[in-house]
């Protein structure tokens, strides 16, 4: 009787390969339906993150213009940015992710560029520009701001896109306004 017992109790202390097969399907099915939903997730905070900072960036403009009257709007990010001590070619406005040395500053997903149509201060407008790093992977929208303070975004995006001049952001037929 004893070499039955053992023999049984054998047999229930592991699971089977079947068991163990059953799990790692159940895991993979699971992972399956959640990670398209989670990337989706990703690259929509990545698109209102870049709407959020396209604002910080038209009020830092707008600061930029008050406190350097003579400069105009900022022609470069790096203007905008950090410097010790804050002057007009580094104000202090937006944070060293957006203020970067070179175009395109990239953040969250998105590169940052900004442009004036003007060759030399002072600068009359500009025009700030956000493009996905990898469209579709990390956004699907392309999003401008420029000195008329509407944040717009392109009506039919097909791929990342650089620097946009302002007379393209303000075309109605490229791009539309955001709610």
């Amino acid at each position: 009787m004893n070499a039955g017992r053992s023999n049984a109790t054998a047999k229930a202390k592991g699971f089977s390969l079947i068991e163990l097969l059953i799990v790692v399907a159940i895991i993979l099915v699971i992972s399956a339906i959640a990670v398209p939903s989670l990337l989706r997730s990703r690259m929509q905070a990545n698109q209102t993150a870049a709407v959020a900072t396209l604002r910080s960036i038209r009020n830092a403009e707008t600061t930029y213009l008050i406190t350097y009257p003579t400069q105009g709007f900022a022609n470069t990010l790096s203007q905008l940015g950090p410097g010790v001590p804050c002057s007009q070619t580094a104000a202090c406005m937006v944070d060293e992710w957006i203020g970067c040395a070179a175009a395109p500053c990239p953040k969250s997903g998105y590169k940052y560029f900004l442009v004036s149509s003007a060759a030399a201060a002072p600068f009359p407008d500009f025009s700030a520009t956000a493009t996905p790093i990898g469209f579709g992977s990390s956004g699907s929208n392309n999003y401008c701001v420029n000195d008329d303070g509407v944040i717009r975004s392109q009506i039919a995006p097909a791929a990342s896109v650089g620097a946009v001049p302002r007379a393209t952001c303000s075309d109605t037929s490229q791009y539309q306004a955001i709610q």
